[in-house]
């Protein structure tokens, strides 16, 4: 069957028998559809007893809330790759007068229209199957905005074999379902970079919890610093917008409010409406210091529900266990974070990429790393010493510019004079690099020619100076290396036996991280041990190489 990318997951299983039926249902869905995959619970819903089922409200269950996480739990072991999106628009505390609820609502809009309905009913007779299907388009029609002829496609064949045995030994259970506490007003905070399950899980709790006004403090600036691989974090304003998204398909009655976080406590400790606060195992503390603040302030303390954190069963020996951003983060490193821009005046051999890192970040450890896989490393450090040797064109005008008290003894130039001629000047400093730049440039041109009639496939333009000099219309791909600033310092000191000072003014002077990924395509960071760094070459030369045999198809 044909692959959809966006689909709805109707689970229609008792909620005793539903939690050891969802990783096989999301296993079967992850097969027909690709993108993003909402699911609407309605345990015990009847698609095949001969009348039209309506959608009814459902009250928010402690039982309930178990099954989200497992949901999410599962989708990041078996299809992590697909939006997971529980939705609870038919999640809702009926109004007591009205016995089951009021009328329900007008069909949602969902972010991205259903392709495909999918259903974990199970089929009695092969004769009701079209029976079956057109309930469940009726039905999902009911709920959400969906064309009223949808490929329908009923999952339980495929999940029966493998469940059959365990769910034999389940009883019903006898006890009453356990109503969940909710509250008018649910506050929680955090980062919220790339909506992973864990944040889904704490988001649709937090949903689920809140009857009127769902209010999120998202860590702003300050609260970045220490954030690992901070410079890859999205920005705010796409992270908040993602968070509207992902809150409006969820529960679009909720009314959502979204505020800057700038310190740990921010908006909870003042708002007077506030009853509740979603914490983890691990932020729990945070929960307490906000009540304790809360009280100061003479506001009443806010209910803390706490919920577990998702195991990540894809983790390394580096990362987190659980399901966490920065994990995700350190998973980018080495893969294609933006698509290079198209060079139709470069050939397409070699493959060039222009690698770039400010002081201290490992650059030249990982040109050394690609040339050991082949790669042809044009070291531009290097060609820079050369431009400066008698005879050539840069050493008579450097000489013309800056006068021969720059030169040794033997009549060759001496940098370090030189240096001290043009720092923290910028006009001469700018007369300097207008004279040195465009030689090296030629220079790498020179390098690259070469390899091309020496049929080599890919070059590296090793270059701390890369976007400075404007060398980027000589490479194919931006690989930018980058540490924490506090860690090129600590190294910069160690290696070159600089000061303290000469350390900080030689940070001060080059791009900030955040810069130099403003033009990356792939980013590498040398902050752990050198086989970390390793694993991450090796993953960015084989992505590498997959991208140059489909430019060359």
């Amino acid at each position: 069957m044909s692959m959809f990318s966006t689909g709805v997951l109707v689970l229609t299983s008792p909620l005793h028998v539903l939690p050891l039926r969802i990783a096989p249902v999301l296993t079967s869905a992850a097969q027909l559809v690709e993108r993003t995959l909402y699911v609407h619970l309605h345990p015990g819903l009847n698609l095949g007893g001969g009348g039209q089922p309506r959608p009814v409200f459902i009250p928010p269950a402690v039982d309930l809330s178990t099954l989200i996480t497992r949901l999410y739990s599962n989708a990041a072991d078996v299809c992590a790759h697909l939006d997971v999106r529980v939705l609870l628009t038919n999640v809702h505390t009926p109004p007591a007068a009205s016995g089951g609820g009021g009328p329900f609502p007008t069909p949602q809009y969902l972010t991205h229209s259903p392709e495909v309905l999918l259903t974990d009913f199970p089929l009695q007779d092969p004769a009701q199957s079209h029976q079956v299907t057109q309930c469940l388009q009726k039905y999902t029609g009911h709920c959400y905005v969906c064309s009223p002829a949808l490929p329908s496609v009923l999952l339980h064949p495929q999940i029966v074999k493998l469940q059959g045995e365990q769910e034999a030994g389940l009883k019903e259970p006898e006890e009453k379902v356990k109503p969940l506490e909710t509250y008018t007003d649910v506050v929680v905070g955090g980062t919220f970079d790339r909506l992973h399950g864990a944040h889904k899980t704490l988001l649709n709790m937090s949903c689920l919890l809140a009857t009127r006004r769902f209010l999120i403090g998202v860590c702003d600036q300050g609260m970045l610093k220490k954030k690992v691989l901070k410079e890859l974090i999205q920005p705010y304003s796409i992270r908040v917008q993602k968070l509207h998204e992902f809150l409006r398909d969820v529960k679009p009655s909720l009314q959502v409010e979204i505020v800057p976080l700038d310190d740990p406590l921010g908006v909870s400790v003042v708002d007077p409406l506030l009853q509740c606060i979603v914490v983890s195992e691990e932020t729990r503390r945070g929960g307490e210091a906000v009540n304790r603040k809360r009280i100061e302030n003479g506001l009443p303390a806010l209910v803390l529900h706490e919920i577990q954190l998702l195991k990540d069963a894809h983790h390394s020996e580096t990362e987190e266990e659980k399901i966490s951003s920065s994990s995700l983060r350190t998973r980018l490193l080495g893969t294609l974070l933006a698509s290079p821009k198209a060079k139709p005046h470069l050939p397409i051999h070699p493959y060039v990429i222009g690698l770039t890192g400010g002081s201290g970040s490992g650059k030249t450890s990982v040109a050394k790393q690609l040339e050991a896989f082949g790669a042809v490393r044009v070291d531009c450090d290097k060609l820079g010493h050369q431009v400066y040797e008698a005879g050539t064109g840069a050493y008579q005008k450097v000489l013309e510019e800056f006068g021969s008290d720059v030169l040794n003894d033997d009549e060759t130039i001496n940098r370090r004079a030189l240096g001290r001629k043009v720092f923290g000047k910028q006009e001469r400093l700018k007369a300097l690099t207008d004279i040195v730049w465009p030689e090296i440039a030629r220079l790498v041109k020179d390098a690259i020619s070469q390899a091309r009639n020496e049929g080599k496939d890919v070059c590296v333009v090793d270059a701390a100076v890369l976007l400075e000099a404007g060398w980027t219309h000589m490479v194919h791909e931006v690989w930018v290396t980058i540490i924490p600033e506090e860690e090129a310092f600590l190294r910069i000191t160690k290696r070159d036996g600089v000061t303290a000072e000469d350390a900080e003014r030689r940070l001060q002077s080059q791009r900030s991280n955040s810069e130099l990924l403003e033009h990356a395509n792939v980013v590498l960071s040398t902050l752990w041990e050198p086989e970390v760094t390793h694993k991450q070459v090796i993953k960015a030369w084989n992505l590498l190489q997959k991208r140059i045999l489909e430019t060359r198809q």
